[in-house]
């Protein structure tokens, strides 16, 4: 059976580069039928909280990752928190000193640094070769009487070749060399990552390790350990690094990095998902926009790629833009009108009105939050400030009067509202092109200020016939103008400039 793992650090935020790990593991596990394990690494004591690790969980929860054993639901092979796994990790080390394997070491802070600095001046990678090494029973037994309390080392063979067939990387091999003998457990007893890592893949029988690349340097001590507790060892994969547009890391100094921030951006989790899966793995195809079953059933670990991926938000936004308007349409008004009743100044979040607003600004949606950016604007007059407009220049100077005119006795004869409610702007303005010997821009144009003060925009029939049932549905004052409103607006605007 497949069995993976997401060991997150509760020291922060779940970053885009931890989602991507998690992912990765939980599509292999789903494509594979196997189960998907969460492990909370929480040894650093000083940095971890339960906040970040509940956070995480949450976001993860967000994402649709569902897990199969964990610190919340347990599992077979608990406990899943390092910091409830003490007992476990002083056993095994007890273990490998019994057999020579390890040993304890006494040595102070002072003299480890001085074997450091030593080691720069020669140009060598620092290495232990202090006493304890080498020390006899007598020499330990009496450094325990004295009231000492050590760390314990991992007696690193010599002159070994140490080899992986990782999944992403191919073959990739060390010395054993390039390494001194490695704290185990500190003097305080808490295990260090390398050790307890190790040992809870084993226990919680994980057949593979995927994570990021930062994690190859730590194989080869990790592979001592399994070795030398004679664990299995377990299929590695090391994924690439998320980089920045700019080829850097990654960082918060280039906006949202934690899935938590996208969330609140209004991004959709299945399009998060979406964007992640394509940060190093693809399916060989031109295919780019994928619903999570498509995902699961394509996911493979040979289409991992070594290359370094990208994190580019705009197409990110693309990507949600695209899941957006691939919604039912029923789900897909519950969530923009909710926004609107949050963010917007509505009513309510649904009916003809906020629906058919919707309908009109869609295809420039990306973020649910876009839907209140564009619906906003539509919903005022700012017609004094379109006729001051340098481009609204010539359409004043092209005898604006005669428009203004027409609209407004359209308006007041009832007119206007039949058009709005019929929904026949088109057949409405063709007769009116007819009279007054306008067509095209020259017609178009002018009416589209008249009506929505403003030069662009959606349809002007759809807005005009949205106008007519907007009245009470925006509780925000003075961001709704009716239709009424408008056209006094447009009567007073008009006679002060001496348009008529």
């Amino acid at each position: 059976e497949v069995r993976v793992r997401f060991a997150p650090s509760p020291t922060g935020n779940l970053h885009v580069g931890g989602a991507r790990s998690a992912l990765f593991n939980w599509l292999y596990a789903k494509n594979m039928g196997g189960k998907f394990i969460l492990r909370v690494e929480d040894t650093d004591t000083a940095r971890s909280t339960r906040e970040s690790e509940e956070a995480m969980l949450r976001d993860l929860r967000w994402l649709g990752l569902d897990w199969d054993e964990g610190p919340d639901i347990g599992g077979p092979h608990g406990p899943y928190r390092q910091s409830e796994r003490a007992s476990i990790y002083k056993e095994l080390a007890d273990k490998l000193v019994d057999e020579g394997v390890a040993y304890p070491c006494f040595c102070t802070d002072e003299e480890l640094e001085k074997m450091r600095e030593e080691a720069e001046a020669k140009k060598l990678p620092p290495k232990y070769n202090g006493k304890w090494k080498t020390a006899s029973a007598e020499e330990v037994q009496a450094a325990f009487d004295a009231g000492l309390t050590p760390c314990y080392r991992f007696r690193v063979p010599e002159n070994q070749i140490i080899a992986i067939k990782d999944a992403v990387r191919g073959k990739v091999q060390w010395n054993t060399d390039t390494l001194g003998d490695f704290v185990l457990l500190r003097s305080n007893g808490l295990p260090v990552y390398n050790f307890c890592v190790a040992v809870d893949d084993a226990m919680m029988k994980i057949t593979h390790v995927l994570r990021a690349e930062e994690h190859l340097p730590n194989t080869l001590r990790q592979m001592l350990v399994y070795k030398a507790l004679g664990f299995p060892i377990p299929q590695f994969g090391h994924m690439s690094l998320i980089l920045a547009p700019d080829r850097s890391k990654l960082s918060k100094r280039h906006g949202a990095t934690s899935v938590g921030d996208f969330q609140k951006q209004g991004f959709l989790a299945n399009a998060m998902v979406n964007y992640l899966s394509l940060l190093g793995w693809n399916d060989g195809s031109e295919k780019e926009v994928y619903t999570i079953p498509e995902l699961q059933e394509a996911f493979a670990i040979d289409r991992i790629n070594k290359s370094p991926a990208v994190f580019d938000k705009v197409k990110l936004s693309w990507m949600n833009g695209q899941h957006l308007q691939g919604l039912p349409e029923a789900e897909l008004n519950v969530l923009l009108g909710e926004a609107l009743v949050e963010q917007g100044g509505f009513k309510r979040a649904d009916g003809p009105f906020v629906e058919g607003l919707i309908s009109t600004v869609l295809d420039k949606v990306e973020l649910v939050t876009d839907a209140v950016e564009e619906i906003r604007p539509l919903l005022g007059y700012p017609l004094e400030e379109c006729l001051e407009s340098k481009p609204a220049q010539a359409f004043v100077e092209d005898n604006l009067g005669e428009l203004v005119k027409a609209v407004l006795e359209a308006h007041e004869s009832g007119e206007l509202a039949r058009v709005a409610q019929e929904k026949d702007w088109k057949g409405w303005t063709k007769g009116l092109g007819k009279e007054l010997g306008r067509k095209g821009k020259r017609l178009f144009m002018p009416l589209r200020i008249l009506i929505t003060g403003r030069m662009q925009g959606p349809d002007v029939g759809e807005q005009l016939s949205l106008l007519s049932i907007g009245e009470g549905e925006v509780v925000e004052e003075g961001l709704f103008m009716t239709l009424d409103e408008r056209m006094a607006t447009l009567k007073t605007v008009a006679t002060d400039k001496g348009i008529i």
